[in-house]
Parts: structure tokens; sequence; C-alpha cells
């Protein structure tokens, strides 16, 4: 593991290996590490995608006190944050979560994460086509009937899904590219909009019907979508350089800064659309521009950049997507397939997710549903606590049993820490909502009886292995 700072940069000596070897595919020129910028990049790139460009006008029908939900949400992530380098510099392998939860408690707990955190990146991959959709409808008109609109969101799956078949060499450029590519317009807004604020748009403190709290937890369970990638180096620890330290570093310095973008570019389109009609907005950034310009092409020019945004987040996300499964596979607990590599991904892994997320996106827009982004984001609210909050015991495990000696003040700082980002996970599991948490249950327990058919196959690979060795 090394640090050169970009993913196309040669391997000439030990430090500068190529990633590990693989008998599952091959390591050759399309397969490269991510150096800081580009692991930090993964991190922005994917907490920075659809949920920034969408979540203003989903959030909106609760009111201004939804702006309370995203500062308290923002000291939860920056602790899971800081949670998640902690955990990768005691283990960097890939698989985050799920690498953590099983060397803490065990193999089911550890396929629990892997199983949930699956779920989290291919439904959030169908929420992130359907947030797209919204902006390409404002270049080309693909809203108007639910097949146009449900093909445009399959459409804008599968291209990011053909760019990780290259090779993690081409995906970690697109998601430099993307990265730097979305910040105009957000920054154009979120530093912009603040001269064109107009406190009479804000609309009430609290129009969800609910007391504070319960505004304040509902409104945090649509936006937790919004902070969804928080793990994104952790994930991919196998693939950063010198992950020990880079990790960790990419991993806070990736959520503040996506943490700051979003409260000024929220309070910023809160403060330009009026409330009426941001609340029924499927563009919010762009209707802030037009406001704020007049006319439609800022809107347009926004639109056009929040679709490369979105394109290189779900390039980021299906990544993601096939890097848990591949871990599991190779410790015998998800199926074999998952884990073949060709060129640096987990191909088996990356198809299989691209086409669960769009049979999942068909099904929302044909089954009629008029709130398919809402619907899909609370379900990931549920899954990805589940990874989320065993990550976060697994670090409670470490404290409390004192494996490694540590001093009293980094101990205490690291307890404190830990509590935020345990709070903060049940807190959010709670705030998904009946509903949620009950689609979400239906598909964790789906995945016992998958892990008892491994656990069986396993045992009895293990068997045989042992009779062979007695004869």
């Amino acid at each position: 593991m090394h640090s050169t700072g970009t993913v196309s940069a040669p391997a000439s000596t030990e430090t500068n290996a190529a990633p590990a070897e693989d008998p599952h595919g091959d390591t050759g020129r399309h397969a490269r590490r991510f150096g800081l910028p580009v692991a930090t990049a993964l991190v922005m790139g994917n907490i920075i995608g659809g949920g920034i460009f969408l979540l203003p006008a989903s959030i909106a029908p609760y009111g201004t006190v939804s702006l309370v939900a995203f500062g308290v949400l923002t000291v939860g992530a920056v602790a899971l944050a800081l949670v998640f380098g902690r955990l990768a510099a005691r283990d960097p392998r890939t698989g985050g979560p799920y690498v953590y939860a099983r060397e803490a408690f065990g193999d089911f707990a550890g396929f629990l994460a892997a199983w949930s955190y699956w779920i989290t990146t291919w439904v959030s991959n169908a929420a992130l086509a359907v947030a797209a959709v919204g902006y390409l409808d404002v270049l080309i008109p693909v809203g108007g009937h639910a097949w146009t609109a449900c093909l445009a969101a399959l459409a804008l799956q599968w291209l990011p899904a053909l760019a990780n078949f290259a090779g993690t060499r081409y995906v970690g450029a697109v998601q430099l590219v993307s990265t730097v590519l979305k910040f105009v317009p957000l920054l154009l807004v979120a530093v912009g909009g603040l001269f064109f604020f107009d406190p009479s748009r804000l609309g009430p403190f609290n129009s969800s019907g609910h007391g504070a709290i319960g505004a304040v937890s509902a409104s945090a369970a649509l936006l937790l979508f919004s902070y969804l990638g928080v793990e994104s180096a952790a994930v991919s620890a196998g693939e950063v350089e010198n992950a020990r330290r880079n990790v960790g570093r990419a991993t806070v310095i990736g959520t503040a800064g996506a943490a700051l973008v979003y409260l000024l570019g929220t309070l910023s389109v809160f403060g330009t659309v009026a409330h009426d009609r941001l609340v029924n907005s499927t563009a919010p950034f762009s209707d802030a521009v037009n406001t704020m310009f007049g006319g439609t092409w800022g809107g347009t020019a926004v639109a056009l950049a929040a679709l490369v945004s979105m394109t290189g987040c779900l390039n980021g996300w299906t990544l993601l997507s096939a890097q848990t499964p591949y871990a599991a596979a190779k410790d015998g607990l998800f199926p074999a397939a998952f884990a073949r590599r060709r060129r640096g991904v987990p191909t088996v892994g990356v198809g299989v997710t691209v086409v669960l997320s769009s049979l999942l996106t068909a099904y929302n827009y044909l089954s009629g549903s008029g709130k398919v982004f809402e619907v899909l984001v609370l379900v990931t609210t549920f899954t990805a606590t589940v990874p989320y909050l065993l990550a976060t015991a697994a670090q409670l495990f470490h404290l409390v049993s004192g494996d490694r000696p540590v001093d009293r003040g980094r101990l205490l700082r690291d307890s404190a820490i830990t509590a935020v980002a345990a709070v903060f996970s049940i807190w959010l599991m709670a705030g998904a909502g009946y509903a949620a948490v009950y689609q979400g249950v239906l598909f964790l327990f789906a995945g016992i009886l998958v892990y008892a058919v491994m656990a069986a196959r396993r045992r009895r690979h293990e068997t045989a292995s042992a009779v062979t060795a007695g004869e």
C-alpha cells in the first residue's frame, strides 16, 4: 500500500504494489489503487450525489425544522466517519462494516452487515436513478409517462455499470472528474443563493403536523440518504493506498466537506424557492438558479451538472455494491461467484446488483407509486443503519475489551465519539418509520435463509476436508 494521489500511477516497487493477488481475476493495468485525493473524492462523490439535488424538495413538507435535523445529522455523520477511520486503521481490508462486525462478533454478525449493506447499495442505486430522472426531465421531457421515466432511470444505472466493467482505473477517473464538476452548481447555489435569500420564502418552521422532535426525526430519516457513502473509503480499503492512514483521513475530510456544502446548499434553496413551489419541485436546484438569475438557462445548466454528479455517484456506488459481497464471498458467506474479479472489479457483484436495482426501479415506477424516491430512501435508511450499528458496536467492543493499550485521554475521546455514533444509528432506525422498518426487516430476514445455506455448505466442505486430511 502506498500514496501517489492517482489511480493510474505505475507500480514499480514493493510498496507500490498492484492490488493483492486475486485468484478470481486479473490485476493488470486497468486495476490501480486509490490515493488520498481519489479516496476523498470517492467519499464526497458518493455522499454528494442524488441526495443533495432532490432532498430539499423531499424535506420541504416538514418545514425549516428539517434544517435542525441537518445539523444534528451532520454531528452524527462526522462521529460515524471517525469510528470508521479508527476501525480501518485497525483492520484495513476491503469490506468495511462487514469486516469489522465479523472480526468482533463472528460469521453471522458479519453476514448481516454484508447483506444489509448490499441491500442498501442496490436500493440506493435505484433511488439515485429516480432522482436523476427529475433533472433529466429538465433537459429532455421523460417524466410525463411512467414507461419513459422508467427507461431513462434504467439507462442511468447501466452506463455506470459498464464503466465499472472496464476496471477500477476508469472508475477512479470518472469519480474524480464528476466530483470536481458537481461542485460548480453546488457552490453556485450554496454561496450565490445567500445573496438572493428571502426569509419570506422559507415557509413555516414546522409544517409536519407532529411535534418538533418527531418532525426532526422524520426529516432526518429522509436526510440520512444524503449521507450514505460515509463508509465508502472503508468499504474499498483494500483498493486504497496506505489504507491505515488514508481511509480515516479521506472519510473525515470527505464527510466534513460534504456537510458544509449540504447545509449551505439546502439553506440557499429554502431561501430562494417559495415553500409552496419547493414542495412539488422535481429539480429544486434548477428552480433556485432560475429564481436567482431569471429565465431557464441557469436551471438547464444546473440540471446538466446534476446529471453528471448523479452519474458519478452511481459509478461509485456500483463499485461499492460489489465490494462487500466480494469480501463475504472470499470468507464463504456469500456465493463464490461474487469473489470473481476482473480488472480489479468484482464483476459478478456489479452485474447482480445492477439487475436487482433495475428490477426494483421498474417495479416502483410501474406499480403507480407517486413517491418512488421517498419510499426507496426510507428503506435504505433502515438497511444502512444495520451495518452502521454493527460497526459501531465492534468499535465499542474493542474499547471495552481493551485488547490494545491506549492512553486514558484517547480512550475517553473514542468512547464519547462511539456513543454519539451509536445513538445516532438507533435514532435514525426509529425515524425511518414503521413501513420502512417493516420492508427492511423482510429484506433482512430473507438473508438469514441465504446464510443458513451458505453456512451449511461451508460446514460440509470443512468436514470433507477434515476427513480427507485424516486419511
